[in-house]
């Protein structure tokens, strides 16, 4: 009988273990997954400007296990823009660290790698927000998820 429980207790563990290790991960409350931008906004003091990004433009950007990667295409440039790097949350900030890109994006990661961003994080939406050095907003870039 004891046998028994023991053999039912680790089946019963064993269960419990594979479901969690094959779940797939809940990526509706964080940054895990594919995003593409929408729309850019403009702060004026309280005044938010929002403008849809230009027809044919394209951005969209990864965020996976803390890595990044995002992709640019300008319609007219010849060259698309890339870059990966990692990437850290805190309850409303969002750090993305870059560590290397195309020509055009290395030659900027020679005076800033590290991108600090007020967050705004929704389950299928979020807004990396610039903010001035006295932390009003400035600007954002505005995404949804599409995978």
């Amino acid at each position: 009988m004891r046998n028994t429980m023991k053999i039912a207790g680790l089946a019963i563990i064993l269960i419990l273990a594979a479901t969690v290790l094959s779940s797939k991960p809940n990526t509706m409350h964080s940054m895990q997954g594919v995003w593409e931008l929408q729309s850019f906004s403009n702060w004026n003091g309280d005044v938010i400007d929002t403008v849809a990004k230009a027809p044919g433009y394209r951005q969209v950007k990864i965020y996976y296990n803390g890595k990044i990667m995002w992709s640019r295409w300008v319609p007219g440039d010849k060259q698309g823009r890339f870059g990966y790097g990692s990437y850290h949350l805190t309850e409303d900030e969002l750090h993305e660290t870059i560590e290397y890109g195309d020509f055009e994006m290395m030659q900027a990661l020679d005076t800033m790698r590290v991108f600090e961003f007020k967050l705004d994080l929704k389950d299928n939406t979020y807004s990396q927000i610039s903010m001035d050095q006295d932390g009003n907003p400035t600007f954002s870039e505005n995404y949804i998820r599409i995978d």
